[in-house]
């Protein structure tokens, strides 16, 4: 969010917060991207901010509750309620000190993610597809006012790269389930009671290694039952959909374009090695 927005949202976080009776005099920013992440003292609670417009938050907050109940490890609801204030969302969750800054053991973070998903195999709730979010990357990059500084050459890159890696993971014949969506390690807490996963906002079906892309290589590499072609197939796949919100005009990741350029390289040596291996086969 620009600064006059994060403004008006700090204010629609407070305002969320004292209708719950909470004091919160004071936030602090931890996230500030499409959604506005604030820690609210000295209630000490964690307000998810989105716009009205564009936003998942009640389905977060569903899928969120449900997990609990079914003991998945995630982060716990403040209140179960979405908040509206005015062209904005607020959803309230307990705020929790981290227990290291030490990267999670990969033995825990597999075991975290696979309890995670056998909640999620219990959930019955109407959530996009994966190619749903594919979808929103093929149209931001056939969009030449959208991502203005995409080079002519690397749009038709990008472009088929995401087509030909959407046919590939859709057409892979693998069970789909409910995923996370973006499982990496910056939506992984690590807790005094376990790892928690956060931000369930970009939750969808599709075949778990679609999870396993966006967790680091260790971890879907020692998941049980994996499907190493597919997770390879849903790795290009993933780097090639975060490769195209990095050309988006309305970016706001820090260092955005820097990473839109070196990630447009790696997706050229991913896609260079994915013909390889078709040809030996």
């Amino acid at each position: 969010m620009q600064a006059y927005e994060t403004q008006r949202a700090t204010r629609a976080a407070i305002s969320s917060a004292s209708c719950l009776g909470l004091t919160a005099h004071d936030a602090a920013v931890l996230q500030n991207s499409n959604t506005l992440t604030l820690r609210l003292q000295p209630c000490d609670v964690l307000a998810r901010v989105a716009s009205a417009a564009h936003q998942c938050a009640q389905l977060e907050v569903d899928v969120a509750q449900r997990l609990a109940k079914a003991g998945s490890p995630v982060a716990a609801l403040e209140s179960p309620h979405v908040f509206v204030r005015g062209d904005y969302v607020v959803t309230l969750w307990a705020y929790y000190e981290p227990a290291t800054t030490q990267p999670i053991p990969n033995a825990e973070y597999v075991g975290a993610l696979e309890r995670l998903h056998a909640g999620m195999r219990e959930i019955d709730l109407p959530t996009p597809h994966f190619t749903d979010r594919v979808s929103a990357a093929q149209i931001l990059v056939a969009d030449p006012a959208r991502t203005p500084e995409l080079a002519d050459a690397d749009r038709v890159f990008l472009a088929s790269t995401l087509d030909r890696m959407r046919r590939a993971v859709g057409e892979s014949g693998r069970p789909e389930q409910l995923l996370h969506g973006e499982p990496h390690p910056g939506n992984l807490l690590s807790t005094r009671t376990g790892p928690l996963f956060i931000d369930f906002e970009t939750c969808c079906r599709g075949p778990i290694e679609f999870d396993l892309a966006h967790a680091p290589d260790e971890v879907g590499d020692h998941y049980p039952g994996v499907d190493h072609q597919l997770l390879r197939d849903c790795r290009t796949l993933t780097l090639a959909m975060i490769t195209a919100w990095r050309w988006d005009r309305d970016d706001q990741l820090p260092d955005g374009r820097r990473l839109g350029i070196e990630w447009l390289r790696q997706l050229r040596k991913a896609t260079v090695n994915l013909d390889g291996q078709a040809d030996s086969r």
